[in-house]
């Protein structure tokens, strides 16, 4: 028995301690893995990976991921494409985390996934800080998931047996929060991730204006989305006050929403406010929260990388202003922004319409 924990204790030391020393995107574990979609194993290889981040305080991390590549070699020239794949809103629980979702065929955003790995394009999937890893999930947090999405790309040219080369084309996709990820990946590139080849960048759905989203959702059918993003940032940021400002209500909504997949985040508490969860009158304002998500504000830096950006007009929960907002501010600064606007199409249609031509789009940049 003392033997069996002395070896555990040394496996998580060999395990843990390279993430606080190694460089970021340096791969620190893979293991084989099995995906399904549905009952049916998919017909790719795959790896579970672990590979070391950056917090958005800059402090190093492990984050979590899947890589899914095509078993035929790529047949034309030059390295095989990468795609570095954001996924929308999954929830807080680590039951949550994409790779756990793919490992049991239900992943709800497999015929993406499928789009690309059919282009024989392979496709690397972040679970973001926290999820799937120990941690709160740092939901809506900028700064945190474009650098976990930009590393996953770094940690799968390093995999063996997975053929990818470094100097290899990469694409970043992302829709809602993945578009955010997305986004911030473009802004973040050419100086986080300078050596990695991001030949184009597809967000759609955007939350570039956290402000903007919050007085949007509060009060809205799906405002437990804003106590996971309350959630998220408090994760992040030590310095946030949020759990020291909760009621009981707000405690008990907020251990809930802790461990809530997507539609239960959204469902946990409809057209409530957040003034009702919390012990002071108006906490975003605050001035810690306003720093910290004048932080995850997109649009004050000009993306290296070409980008396409689309919104559907009717979106209820990323409203379409902040998506055209967000488009004028990376054409000011002089980005190559293609934009596309979807008419009379809501959250979800503004995806699945919008998902696939965006996938196109960046498969005219491989």
């Amino acid at each position: 028995m003392l033997r069996r924990l002395l070896v555990a204790v040394a496996l998580l030391f060999v395990t843990a301690a390279p993430s606080a020393h190694a460089d970021p995107g340096v791969l620190l574990e893979q293991q084989p893995a099995t995906v399904f979609v549905g009952p049916f194993p998919a017909p790719v290889k795959a790896w579970h990976l672990r590979y070391r981040s950056t917090s958005a305080t800059g402090e190093p991390n492990a984050v979590s991921g899947t890589l899914l590549v095509p078993p035929a070699p790529w047949p034309h020239g030059g390295p095989r494409p990468l795609i570095t794949y954001a996924v929308g809103t999954h929830g807080l629980g680590d039951q949550c985390a994409p790779s756990n979702l793919l490992a049991h065929g239900i992943e709800n955003e497999s015929a993406l996934l499928a789009q690309a790995l059919a282009q024989g394009w392979a496709v690397v999937v972040t679970d973001y800080e926290g999820l799937g890893t120990p941690g709160t999930h740092t939901y809506a947090v900028g700064q945190s998931e474009g650098r976990a999405v930009l590393d996953a790309a770094r940690a799968a040219s390093r995999v063996t047996g997975a053929g990818l080369s470094p100097a290899g084309p990469v694409g970043v996709f992302g829709y809602s929060q993945g578009g955010q990820a997305a986004a911030w990946a473009a802004e973040l590139q050419a100086t986080y991730a300078p050596s990695l080849n991001v030949v184009g960048v597809a967000a759609g759905g955007v939350p570039a204006d956290l402000n903007a989203v919050f007085a949007s959702n509060d009060g809205g059918a799906a405002f437990g989305l804003v106590l996971g993003a309350a959630t998220g940032f408090a994760a992040a940021y030590p310095d946030v006050p949020f759990e020291s400002i909760l009621n009981d209500r707000g405690r008990e909504a907020v251990a809930r929403v802790s461990k809530a997949c997507t539609v239960e985040l959204g469902a946990a508490a409809p057209f409530a406010h957040l003034r009702d969860f919390v012990t002071v009158p108006d906490p975003i304002h605050e001035p810690h929260w306003q720093t910290r998500l004048a932080e995850n504000y997109l649009g004050t830096t000009a993306p290296k990388p070409p980008v396409y950006l689309y919104h559907g007009t009717l979106d209820e929960l990323i409203p379409f202003s902040v998506g055209t907002a967000l488009r004028d501010r990376w054409k000011s600064l002089g980005a190559k922004v293609t934009w596309q606007e979807f008419p009379l199409l809501e959250h979800i249609g503004g995806v699945s319409i919008g998902g696939p031509a965006a996938m196109t789009w960046l498969g005219t940049k491989f």
